[in-house]
């Protein structure tokens, strides 16, 4: 694993070589904030956001052993919502300990940090996204890194202190590719190493390394195989599974897979390679894309479709679809799937329908099949992002 200077966020922040140290909240002792941080790592839990304009909030709920969902409320995260779609992947992100959710606010152009404690969600910070409309965030180690679709497209850092407290990285941000590229996406790679973005625009995937001290390389371009490259998630192994949208375009919907290899003439930078794809599940508009805690299974969402595609992965990345033209869940007509989770032990899958403002939860089973529980919850129809631990 690739450390930083930002490896262990509940490390007292002196003891990490850094400058700044957020002080606790208003009367709290910092043992009393540690302890918070430390809470109970089993609290199994789904949270997605209202993106609500007049003020987000983080939607809590309890899950049970079944992966059956309650309500347990909001929690405003400070910030504003966009009040519609983002077209994007990870607008919320668990610490790996599952201690930490940061949150991303588009109306307000900032992030919003809470510690997972015994007795619900604690805002810690709120703290300016580096740029405008940010609409992804990923978590690796203590490092932060946000990615805004507004203005002139870039993904920027922050750090978390021990105190669950985000701040900023000087000189972290970078452009994408180009001023305004529709992007979909960021996420640290397992090692902590790069970060990857795509670009549903440009049909392109940007990847960009890692310096010691948290700020990032300028990034390097590489071609999608297919069209619309949207969500994407990283097998352990390093490798990307990447949903393919083809701009929506009835049953031309795909998957690819990639590793990052070394940019033509350098071996510090990172690029996109192709493993294998575009491997077409012939369904609309496959978006968002989540792959099990085994890396066996990836499934992606088709949201003009109303249903879930399911795919095969080896040890080395490479895909294929399940049988039966690889449809493995129906949401149903008019459901529109978006954003999916898989608890930690890929046991349950949650899937966000944003036609029919739900939460539906799917049942893993070993063979990689999904089954219908018939369990669902209602969500704003703002709704969007989530994430399960």
């Amino acid at each position: 694993m690739k450390l930083n200077k930002f490896s262990n966020l509940l490390l007292p922040v002196a003891m990490l070589g850094l400058a700044a140290c957020a002080e606790a909240d208003p009367g709290s002792s910092t043992d009393e904030v540690a302890s918070e941080l430390a809470g109970p790592t089993g609290t199994r839990a789904v949270y997605t956001m209202s993106n609500d304009a007049a003020g987000n909030s983080v939607v809590s709920f309890a899950r049970a052993s079944d992966g059956s969902l309650t309500s347990t409320g909001s929690t405003p995260t400070g910030g504003l919502g966009s009040g519609g779609g983002l077209g994007s992947q990870g607008a919320l992100a668990l610490s790996a300990n599952g201690r930490i959710l940061v949150v991303v606010n588009p109306g307000s152009n900032d992030v919003s940090s809470f510690a997972v404690t015994s007795s619900g969600l604690a805002l810690r910070s709120r703290v300016s996204s580096g740029g405008e409309r940010p609409i992804s965030v990923d978590i690796h180690d203590g490092l932060v890194f946000v990615l805004n679709a507004g203005g002139t497209n870039n993904v920027s850092g922050l750090y978390l202190d021990w105190q669950g407290r985000l701040h900023s990285i000087a000189g972290s941000t970078q452009p994408l590719s180009a001023a305004s590229v529709g992007p979909a996406q960021v996420a640290i790679s397992p090692s902590g190493g790069a970060v990857v973005v795509t670009e549903k625009g440009t049909n392109t995937i940007d990847t960009f390394t890692v310096r010691y001290d948290g700020t990032l390389r300028a990034g390097v371009a590489s071609p999608s195989a297919g069209r619309t490259p949207f969500g994407f998630q990283f097998t352990s192994s390093g490798q990307l599974v990447v949903s393919e949208a083809f701009g929506g375009d009835a049953g031309l919907g795909a998957v690819s897979s990639y590793r990052l290899g070394h940019a033509p003439g350098s071996y510090i930078n990172r690029r996109a390679e192709l493993i294998t794809g575009p491997i077409a599940d012939l369904q609309t508009a496959p978006c968002w894309i989540v792959v099990t805690e085994n890396n066996r299974y990836a499934y992606t969402s088709n949201t003009g479709a109303g249903n879930i595609s399911g795919y095969h992965v080896d040890h080395q990345g490479e895909l294929t679809l399940f049988g039966d033209g690889g449809l493995t869940a129906d949401t149903g007509t008019g459901s529109k799937p978006i954003d999916m989770a898989l608890d930690r032990s890929s046991r349950n899958l949650y899937v966000l329908n944003a036609g029919t403002h739900e939460i539906v939860e799917l049942d893993v089973a070993g063979d990689g099949s999904l089954v219908d529980t018939g369990r669902s919850v209602t969500v704003p129809d703002t709704t969007v992002g989530l994430v399960a631990r």
